[in-house]
């Protein structure tokens, strides 16, 4: 290497790696939250349900994006891989809280949104606490089923009555996307409690 290359972990090159495209795309997933939040304040109106659904459809889409193209193009980092998941959980938990707000997430279907949303929180700390012992979580593909039911779930529910007047039951297809969704959370859940089980406790 010549004196006048920079070196691999400059900080001028980690800005850059920063600023690379999966880290715009999960960078713009969360800024689609306050947006959608936004629109599903006018619950009864169509445009903004639609427009809620866009929003929250194209952040959805970014988030296989943003990890497939990492991984391609080889711009993997360490802010991509704090950044996503937090993206991703703002995402669900302000689209179940804005549902539940609106009745559309209502009766025994509140115990999924809780479900879902207790599961989250769970696996954010262990992978927190795990990730200070250097323990990695990997990513199983019950809970990539999970993560599909799930947001595919909120796609119907978000379109709401608006959705309806379109595709009769779109309503009750996503509640029991949702249920599906929570189900699987249950058993992801508990299947990374028992692979962290023996490093719990190990510092």
């Amino acid at each position: 290497m010549s004196l006048g290359e920079p070196m691999a972990n400059t900080p001028a090159r980690a800005v850059s790696r920063n600023w690379n495209l999966p880290n715009l795309l999960t960078y713009g997933r969360v800024a689609a939250v306050p947006l959608v939040v936004a629109f599903l304040f006018w619950p009864t109106e169509a445009w903004a349900r639609w427009t809620a659904l866009a929003i929250y459809a194209a952040a959805a889409i970014t988030d296989f994006l943003d990890g497939y193209l990492a991984r391609v193009w080889a711009q993997q980092s360490s802010l991509g891989r704090m950044l996503d998941p937090i993206a991703d959980k703002l995402l669900v938990a302000a689209a179940l809280l804005m549902l539940v707000a609106d009745k559309t997430i209502a009766g025994w279907s509140l115990w999924a949104a809780i479900v879902i949303l207790c599961r989250e929180i769970l696996v954010s700390g262990l992978r927190e606490y795990l990730a200070g012992l250097h323990v990695p979580v990997p990513v199983t593909a019950v809970a990539k089923w999970k993560t599909a039911a799930q947001m595919v779930a909120l796609g119907f529910l978000i379109a709401g009555p608006s959705g309806e007047a379109v595709l009769p039951g779109s309503i009750a297809i996503g509640t029991v996307l949702l249920w599906i969704a929570a189900i699987l959370t249950l058993y992801t859940g508990w299947d990374y409690m028992k692979a962290s089980y023996d490093h719990v406790g190990s510092d």
